[in-house]
Formats: C-alpha cells, structure tokens, sequence
C-alpha cells in the first residue's frame, strides 16, 4: 500500500479530491525525515514516521500556528513538532547507521 494510500485509511478518506493536499504533505514530510537522518532516501524501517507525522499534520490543517484550541468542553492539543514522538527511533537508527546527522564537530 502506499503512502497516500495509508494516509488516506487512517484518515477515512475515500475519493480522490484530497490527494494533492495529501501529496504535497507527505513529500514535506519526507523532506524533513530526510534532513534529519541525511539520506538521500528513506530507510524501509523509518517509514511509518513520514505516514505518522503526515497524518498529524493533515489533522492540524486551519490550526497552524495554534498549540491548544478547546470548544465545548472537548480540548485539542498539538505538539509543536511533528517530529517530536519519533526522536528516540530516529536516533536509534541514526546511532545503528553512522549517520552524521545531528552529531557536532568540535575543532581543538
């Protein structure tokens, strides 16, 4: 299944109308994941976070810059960063990879 496909699912959205919105939030997602692990592909083992943090970000559309918001009694809350959930698995793999990717030179 692919990735709008899953997005779709968790979502409960059928038809069509909505994949460009969809699209173009899973490529950003990726985008990120990628910055943050400095590959040039994801890994098969982290792609449930580009799914994930697509759908949290979808759910989040017209709330943009909004941390909390509560309406009759019925209170949402976002994390400021999608990415915030999924830090120890990205570390994980980044510690089992060599990855570079957030580590610090220091120059004596």
């Amino acid at each position: 299944m692919s990735s709008l496909e899953q997005v779709k699912v968790l979502l409960g959205i059928s038809g069509e109308d909505r994949d460009a919105l969809i699209t173009e939030i899973l490529d950003l997602t990726q985008s990120r994941l990628l910055s943050l692990i400095a590959q040039e592909t994801v890994p098969e083992e982290l792609g449930y976070i580009v799914t994930e943090a697509a759908v949290r970000r979808f759910n989040r559309i017209g709330s943009e810059g909004t941390s909390s918001h509560t309406v009759d009694g019925e209170s949402m809350t976002w994390a400021e960063d999608d990415f915030a959930p999924f830090m120890d698995d990205i570390q994980r793999w980044r510690d089992a990879h060599g990855s570079a990717a957030g580590r610090k030179v220091v120059f004596l």
